[in-house]
């Protein structure tokens, strides 16, 4: 059965509320689930060789240069773990944020799995540009997870600072003494 036809208004009202409703919903959901959960040695998480413990991203997509501009959903709930800066560098405290790294991008991918749900309301030449967009908004994401890992892991495994860190600016938002991976 084909969905019914509803007007350009009324279509983009309602896959803005869905595109929120996933958003916030899966984030949620995710930050209830034990933090035990997200093993980063686990199929979805683990490095890949070609990942080159994340340089591929700095060289390929250019993460340095962008990566601050990324929003922290984390602040949206009172439980959330905040990955913008480094508050702690003890070598739990980096065991703790690599695991986050993991629930933060599950989050992610599990948003983009939802985008067949707009094929129920929406025409098909409506619904698949909502690949796209969940591609576009949530890949970056992903791919500063996959970047801090690998970096967050050897501090870890160090229990120290490491001087490949910078000190977090950015405009509005006043200078703090927290490093930014």
């Amino acid at each position: 059965m084909a969905p019914p036809e509803l007007s350009v208004g009324w279509t983009i009202l309602l896959n803005a509320g869905a595109w929120l409703a996933i958003h916030l919903g899966v984030s949620f959901f995710s930050s209830r689930l034990p933090l035990a959960w997200f093993n980063p040695a686990g199929w979805l998480y683990r490095a890949r060789r070609w990942e080159r413990g994340g340089r591929v991203y700095a060289r390929v997509f250019l993460i340095k240069t962008w990566k601050r501009l990324l929003p922290d959903g984390a602040a949206l709930f009172r439980t959330g773990f905040r990955k913008r800066r480094m508050t702690g560098r003890s070598p739990e405290y980096c065991r703790t944020f690599v695991r986050e790294t993991c629930r933060a991008e599950l989050c992610h991918w599990l948003v983009f799995a939802l985008v067949p749900l707009f094929f129920v309301w929406n025409p098909w030449y409506v619904a698949w540009p909502m690949a796209p967009y969940a591609l576009a908004v949530n890949l970056p994401c992903i791919v500063a997870q996959r970047y801090n890992r690998p970096r967050l892991a050897a501090l870890a495994g160090r229990g120290r600072s490491s001087a490949s860190l910078h000190p977090v600016h950015a405009p509005g938002i006043p200078r703090t003494t927290g490093r930014q991976l």
